[in-house]
């Protein structure tokens, strides 16, 4: 497991356009399929990293808690699949069932959502505002595997509350780290 840091994508950047299949549903999702809601928060995620482990109830907890609010969300995989078969679509679907994700979980295979993103590591956040720039790319919280801070998601909520509020989002972020994404030879 490589340590890795969000490369802490420039505020104010336009999110990259994606169309790609969710893993549950089979139906293609397009970034305009989340125009007219006032944010649109982005993760880069996969099944075998333990930082994505490690959050992925509180991620789960994150869609619900979020639901029927004017938040798009949608995870997107994009880890090479012949070096980690655990991210393969069935393996993306199976954790999505498991931990009742009720957003989309996409599966990037050619990689090119993740390097339009700029996306570095798994757990990788980015949060937009209604008019699809970038206000917080960074942690989901202060809590890391092994060191006792409870999963709350306060870091990556407060930026969102603050989107739906209306209010401009503090640039003072802390970049999310985690396993880097395992890109194709």
């Amino acid at each position: 497991m490589a340590l890795t840091e969000s490369t802490m994508l420039a505020l104010g950047t336009a999110a990259p356009d994606f169309a790609l299949a969710d893993v549950v549903t089979g139906k293609t999702i397009r970034r305009d399929d989340f125009r007219g809601t006032k944010a649109l928060l982005v993760l880069f995620i996969c099944t075998h990293c333990p930082y994505v482990k490690h959050v992925e109830r509180g991620l789960a907890a994150l869609g619900k808690d979020y639901a029927g609010k004017s938040l798009g969300l949608v995870a997107i995989s994009s880890n090479d699949v012949t070096t980690h078969p655990d991210d393969s679509p069935a393996g993306l679907k199976h954790q999505a069932e498991t931990f009742g994700f009720v957003f989309p979980y996409l599966y990037d295979e050619s990689q090119a959502v993740a390097r339009a993103y700029k996306a570095a590591c798994t757990p990788d956040i980015f949060l937009f505002d209604a008019d699809l720039r970038l206000v917080y790319r960074g942690q989901f919280d202060s809590s890391r595997p092994g060191n006792s801070i409870p999963v709350t998601g306060e870091d990556l909520r407060g930026a969102i509350d603050q989107v739906l509020a209306g209010k401009p989002v503090p640039a003072d972020q802390r970049p999310s780290i985690g396993c880097n994404i395992k890109w194709k030879a």
